[in-house]
């Protein structure tokens, strides 16, 4: 058998802590050294972290990032490394390394660059223009990025039929709901298409809104999934691959010949790589497949990750989070102790003249259930005192939003002023149903540092708090939050549903007019009320200027607020 020991570095970097990033893969290239590996690689822009923006326009950084792959360099022996950086020439590229024995061999320029969505890499990056095929002894493989592997008559197609049998695919690939299951049919088929193995190494880790998830996979030349790394943690595999079943199933493939026939050299940088001294015999190394996680457990882990990153890597001590005995203040509160720990989560909980009996209850069994620090600040005198200030000017006005929205940002205010003597991070606990319509208030319920359920509908707030009770095995969040109709508590007997529709209907139109673009009358066609369908689509779009305030959240959907849809504040463009 033609077998080579490959090693994947799914690794969790910090976008600008090139030195931290360097002693990472230095590490874990020793380590896959130890383990007999011939071929180890690692992410996409492993050394940089991704996305490094605006970092990309300064000389230093560039430099700094240069030199980094310098020192990797000087640290391989014995292996190939594949290591993802900036490459300057003339122009900047997002580019891989192909490093053995202290060597440059080549360096890969990544040649589609996506644009679109959170992705602005034609903002910084040049695209490169000729794909490679790399010999090692027996061995033909290619090593390509991201977005390349995508297309199906791109670099890997040239590669293939320029005799690569094996794919390395480095990504910095973010995370989404449905993502991954069509991620995975993508690569099969990119598999059985080219007879071929493929290996998909993507990050892990949290960047601001996005959350990668790791979920590395391995398929053989018949598209079948051999590896599945573990989703949302880093993780280090070794696997063995038989090579010769590669050109076994060429050989019976008379079709590719042709192909073949014509585009054998077209546009390919042949590399061969010398002096690789390759393991001799001992057992396969075949680790086990990952299980992939239902939908519920996929957003929950990557809210935690990116709750726990954006603490950890912009080193805040402890979180701050106003308590109100909703839904959505306990499932961020859940989320921060299991992602922090309960001694670095505190609460606060500012009762107002309307908070309820049932309020107060629900919030002392919360934190009791969570075993967190509360402390309670009642606003009823600061309340009064601001009514008592604004009274000349609302003078003979009738009681409204402007008095209520008043309590929001009394709260607000406090919460800022313990964050600002403490030093701790304030998580907001609006969601992405809120948001929308901007049924928010600005320096009120959005004040703070980052929105951890910025991006989740509420139906699905729900569903996340029912499976986090059923996943500790206790109820964590009490039942009563779960099906008492939400409120804001605002002024008497208020309720969601005086301002806003049922959040069954209103997400299913948000998802249609925020996600998909669908058109008023596709939208109808939903057994939607008109009136209430132009009342969202209006708020909706009237809401920008708010949402342009509001803080970072973590991308949970196909098209999120701020990176994905950006839309003007200044617009009379209307959909009904």
């Amino acid at each position: 058998m033609k077998v080579i020991r490959l090693a994947l570095g799914q690794i969790n970097t910090t976008v600008g802590d090139i030195e931290g990033n360097t002693s990472k893969v230095i590490s874990l290239i020793k380590r896959a050294v130890d383990e007999g590996a011939d071929i180890v690689a690692f992410p996409e822009l492993a050394l940089t972290g991704y996305p490094p923006e605006d970092l990309l326009l300064k000389p230093q950084f560039i430099e700094d990032n240069i030199a980094a792959v310098r020192e990797v360099r000087d640290a391989v022996r014995d292996i190939v490394a594949i290591v993802g950086f900036v490459d300057r020439d003339v122009d900047i590229y997002n580019a891989a390394a192909v490093i053995h024995n202290r060597h440059i061999i080549d360096v890969y320029h990544k040649m589609f660059l996506p644009n679109y969505g959170v992705f602005d890499e034609m903002r910084y990056f040049q695209s490169g223009s000729e794909p490679s095929v790399y010999r090692l002894g027996e061995l033909a493989f290619g090593v390509t990025i991201c977005e390349d592997i995508w297309y199906p008559d791109g670099p890997v197609r040239t590669q293939a039929l320029a005799g690569a049998e094996l794919i390395i695919n480095i990504n910095a690939s973010p995370y989404h709901r449905g993502k991954s299951a069509f991620r995975e049919r993508m690569l099969s088929t990119r598999a059985f298409d080219n007879t071929l193995f493929i290996a998909y190494l993507n990050s892990v880790g949290g960047q601001d809104e996005l959350v990668f998830d790791g979920h590395s996979l391995v398929y053989d030349q018949r598209g079948r999934l051999l590896y599945r790394g573990r989703q949302f943690e880093e993780d280090f595999v070794l696997l063995d691959l038989d090579m010769e079943a590669v050109f076994m199933a060429r050989l019976h493939d008379p079709r590719r010949r042709q192909e073949v026939k014509g585009r054998r050299d077209s546009g390919v940088r042949r590399v061969v790589i010398h002096g690789h001294r390759f393991r001799e015999g001992g057992d396969m190394s075949i680790p086990p497949l990952a299980g992939r996680m239902d939908d519920e457990e996929e957003v929950y882990s990557a809210l935690r990750l990116g709750v726990r990153d954006y603490v950890e890597k912009n080193g805040f001590e402890k979180v701050l989070i106003g308590l109100s005995g909703g839904i959505d203040s306990s499932l961020v509160a859940c989320i921060a102790v299991d992602a922090l720990g309960k001694e670095r989560v505190k609460g606060v909980f500012m009762p107002s003249p309307y908070t309820s009996r049932e309020s107060h209850e629900d919030v002392a069994l919360l934190v009791q259930n969570l075993d967190i620090e509360l402390t309670t600040i009642p606003i009823d005198g600061i309340f009064e005192k601001y009514l008592h200030v604004l009274a000349p000017l609302f003078e003979g006005t009738e009681p409204g939003v402007a008095e209520e929205n008043i309590q929001a940002r009394i709260r607000g205010n406090l919460l800022m002023a313990v964050s600002n003597k403490f030093g701790w991070l304030v998580l907001t606990t609006g969601n992405k149903s809120e948001m929308s319509v901007g049924y928010a208030t600005l320096y009120g319920d959005m004040a703070g540092g980052f929105a951890v359920i910025k991006d989740v509908p509420k139906t699905l707030v729900y569903r996340l708090a029912e499976w986090i009770n059923r996943k500790e095995g206790k109820v964590l969040i009490p039942e009563r939050i779960l099906i008492k109709p939400p409120s804001a508590e605002l002024r008497p007997d208020q309720k969601d549903t005086d301002t806003l529709p049922p959040y069954e209907v209103l997400d299913r139109i948000l998802r249609a007019y925020v996600e998909e673009d669908r058109s008023f009358e596709e939208i109808l066609s939903f057994d939607c009320e008109e009136e209430c369908v132009k009342r969202v689509i209006g708020m909706i779009d009237r809401s920008e200027y708010k949402r342009r305030q509001a803080p970072p959240g973590i991308k949970i959907t196909p098209r999120a607020f701020g990176r994905d849809r950006r839309f003007p504040i200044t617009n009379r463009y209307r959909s009904h």
